[in-house]
């Protein structure tokens, strides 16, 4: 008995790379609403859920470079605090 259901292809997310984190951020309050409301398909339910997963993975990557950014300016702000203090 062969089966003519064929798995549901990995959903397009090249897109994602570009976006900047509100825009991700939005999208993935949209996606996790969905699936919340529930009535979509199995297959469009992974669908939702690998773009959710991406869509979060790229708000990571932004909050985690502003830390990075932050860490680096209080680094350069003790720096020159060092730097002021040894000139007294």
């Amino acid at each position: 008995m062969a089966s003519t259901d064929h798995p549901a292809a990995a959903p397009d997310l090249s897109d994602i790379a570009g976006m900047g984190y509100e825009q991700a951020r939005e999208e993935l309050v949209q996606v996790v609403s969905r699936l919340e409301a529930g009535g979509t398909s199995l297959e469009e339910s992974l669908a939702l859920w690998e773009r959710g997963e991406a869509l979060a993975a790229r708000c990571e990557q932004w909050l985690d470079g502003a830390r990075e950014r932050l860490d680096a300016a209080r680094a350069r702000r003790a720096d020159a605090e060092g730097d002021d203090a040894g000139r007294d």
